[in-house]
């Protein structure tokens, strides 16, 4: 069964807006887009640049260092350098917690 923590508020995490938190081992980006929760590891597959850091324009977020974008519906790239999806985390919201599960979700 998937665990999941409480990370923040709706309250505080309102549309449009982002934050990184750590997750054992693993800093884990968290955005709002449009009331919708996505969550992405905070790394870039190309060469590691913090995601959190670069434009998000719809829900693709374009790395700082070289351009790569990733969807943060899915992780998947949306524009090279980067060739390998980024991890994605699954985000649910109970009353008004806004939740983390604390691995990511499988690909398949």
């Amino acid at each position: 069964m998937t665990e999941f923590v409480t990370i923040t508020t709706v309250e505080q995490l309102k549309p449009g807006e982002r934050i990184i938190v750590e997750i054992g081992s693993h800093w884990i980006a968290v955005f709002n887009i449009d009331g919708q929760y996505y969550a992405i590891e905070d790394r870039c597959t190309h060469d590691d640049g913090p995601l959190a850091d670069g434009e998000l324009e719809g829900c693709d977020i374009e790395c700082p260092r070289h351009g790569a974008r990733f969807d943060v519906r899915t992780g998947k790239v949306s524009a090279p350098p980067a060739l390998v999806a980024v991890q994605t985390y699954q985000v649910r919201v109970e009353g008004r917690d806004v939740q983390l599960a604390t691995e990511p979700t499988k690909a398949g």
